[in-house]
């Protein structure tokens, strides 16, 4: 069975990109590259790291009128994601010309509540109620709008799993039992994502500042 692990790989330095992949390559199902990797290497670094033959899920978080996100998506088609993420909060016209314009092997995903945002800062930005409420209202939108999934933190996956049971849920900021939080607010284990209903869970620092990221790997793919 292929990992559900998907590791991040946010460094704008393409050589410690590679190597990273390199070792961890046999214990885990995809490679995750965000903003600092994409804005640093763009469609290159992308070719580049798909050579290890593993799924790229591509985390850009495109938020911006229709139009241009639907061309950006359009921009991205020779590269084929397996993921590719957009922001919920763009809206429904958005949503809709995001996922009529990317690829048919490319799952696009909607991003609800990041993980680093609790209560609190969501009050901050004029979003009243609690962080659950938010990524429901997110997903009912991104499903009505016909994408794949969406992103939210390993406490909300299960309520979005039982609203949208054929959804595609992408759970980041999941931290091993003792693990150190970081930035993240909303965080649980790799084994309680997964069996609250994460469909791949993303891990990011737990993996990639280990001493031994491939132990590191292979000791979080042994909880699943």
């Amino acid at each position: 069975m292929t990992s559900p692990i998907y590791v991040a790989i946010d460094t704008p330095d393409l050589r410690k990109a590679q190597d990273l992949a390199q070792q961890v390559r046999h214990h885990v199902g995809g490679l995750k590259l965000g903003l600092e990797f994409f804005c640093a290497h763009g469609h290159h670094g992308v070719h580049e790291m798909m050579k290890f033959d593993l799924p790229i899920f591509l985390d850009l978080k495109l938020h911006d009128i229709p139009n241009t996100v639907a061309k950006a998506v359009q921009a991205l088609h020779m590269l084929e994601p397996a993921i590719l993420t957009v922001h919920a909060a763009g809206g429904r016209a958005m949503l809709e010309d995001a996922k009529a314009a990317a690829g048919i092997k490319t799952r696009v995903v909607a991003v609800t509540v990041l993980t680093s945002l609790d209560d609190g800062d969501l009050l901050d930005i004029g979003v009243g109620g609690k962080a659950e409420d938010q990524v429901a209202r997110l997903a009912d939108l991104a499903r009505s709008a016909g994408l794949d999934g969406i992103v939210c933190s390993g406490e909300e996956v299960a309520l979005a799993k039982k609203a949208w049971p054929d959804g595609f849920f992408v759970v980041p900021g999941v931290r091993p039992a003792g693990g150190a939080m970081g930035d993240q607010k909303r965080a649980v284990t790799p084994r309680e994502a997964l069996d609250r209903g994460a469909s791949i869970l993303v891990v990011g620092r737990p993996i990639s500042l280990a001493d031994n990221p491939d132990l590191a790997a292979r000791e979080i793919e042994a909880t699943l």
